[in-house]
């Protein structure tokens, strides 16, 4: 697969059935999912884990892009060895890697978030380039409280997220600009969507200032919606109008693609939200999916450490990645479920 510029690698990675898959779990993170189905977090079953995924035959009809974290950017097939970002290429799939080094306490405000990893990220990224990434992934994390988010902590990560995406950029690297605003908490509907506004206007602000090239990223946001403690949860509808406006006052035409994060949503619901958005008419840019657990949690489960579990394994990967194909076409339907 052979993608020169960084418009086409955006482009590719929001075409119109296909979307994003997140594998890029940390050491940690994995332990913690490997525990809930009683299977040690080893290099060993790390290694099979991803490689079930990412073998899982016809997986490129509906995945166009899969973000690793370091560890898999240099593991290998088990059959074959071949080196998963030569594996992915080889099926039309553009391999990508995380690069943030994960969300720390923020200076003078120990209740918010900035994220790390600026430092010695240049180096980092020629090296992942000549692994064969073409995109790379960085989270900003925004919380929603008493008296937070300030604007301090919103601007912070919109610089950081700015100055990620430049490098990145400058390397061939197409930046995956995530700003997630977290939905946990008991506020509304209506606050989601006032400071997603508010991080959007000021992330593409920090975008436009270091001279980032909008049709070669991809947005990677939160989808507008009541807090998981909300008392009155919002229907499917009113978070899918409510999103897409949100993004047409905030999301520059000129931004291939928006690959929405699940965000903790039931596996359900991320693909309901994402259907439900897609039918509205006259967005200038494609929705479509980057998700991690709302893709993976059927076949982890399934799986459960097990080499002669992988084939249903693979089938509740791919049914998952399938109805989410639909969803970022307007095509699905609650009954498939």
């Amino acid at each position: 697969m052979e993608l020169k510029s960084l418009q086409d690698v955006a482009e590719a990675m929001v075409t119109p059935g296909r979307g994003i898959l997140a594998a890029d779990e940390s050491t940690p993170t994995c332990a913690k999912r490997f525990e809930s189905i009683g299977v040690e977090s080893t290099e060993e079953n790390r290694n099979a884990y991803r490689d079930m995924l990412l073998t899982a035959p016809g997986m490129e009809e509906y995945i166009s892009g899969v973000i690793m974290f370091d560890e898999t950017l240099r593991q290998s097939t088990l059959d074959g060895n071949v080196p998963f970002p030569e594996h992915l290429s080889s099926k039309g799939v553009v391999p990508g890697i995380k690069v943030d080094m994960g969300a720390k306490v923020l200076a003078n405000s120990p209740d918010e978030k900035i994220t790390d990893g600026l430092d010695g990220l240049r180096e980092r990224l020629i090296e992942y380039y000549d692994m064969g990434a073409r995109f790379a992934k960085w989270r900003a994390v925004i919380t929603i409280g008493e008296h937070i988010p300030t604007h301090y902590c919103i601007a912070t990560n919109a610089h950081a997220l700015a100055r990620y995406a430049a490098l990145c950029q400058e390397q061939g690297i197409v930046p995956i600009v995530e700003p997630e605003i977290l939905m946990d908490g008991t506020h509304t509907i209506e606050e989601s969507y006032d400071l997603t506004i508010e991080t959007l206007h000021t992330v593409f602000y920090e975008l436009a200032s270091q001279g980032v090239q909008l049709d070669g990223m991809v947005l990677k946001p939160n989808m507008v919606l009541s807090g998981y403690k909300c008392e009155t949860q919002a229907s499917v509808e009113q978070v899918a109008s409510m999103t897409v406006d949100c993004f047409m006052n905030t999301v520059p035409a000129a931004v291939p693609g928006i690959a929405f994060l699940s965000g903790g949503q039931s596996d359900e619901l991320a693909t309901a939200h994402l259907n439900a958005m897609n039918q509205i008419d006259g967005k200038p840019w494609n929705l479509t999916f980057s998700y991690g657990r709302a893709l993976q949690a059927p076949a982890l489960s399934a799986w459960g450490g097990s080499v002669e579990n992988v084939p249903v394994a693979q089938e509740a990967f791919m049914k998952r990645a399938k109805f989410n194909s639909l969803a970022s076409k307007g095509e699905f339907s609650a009954d498939m479920e």
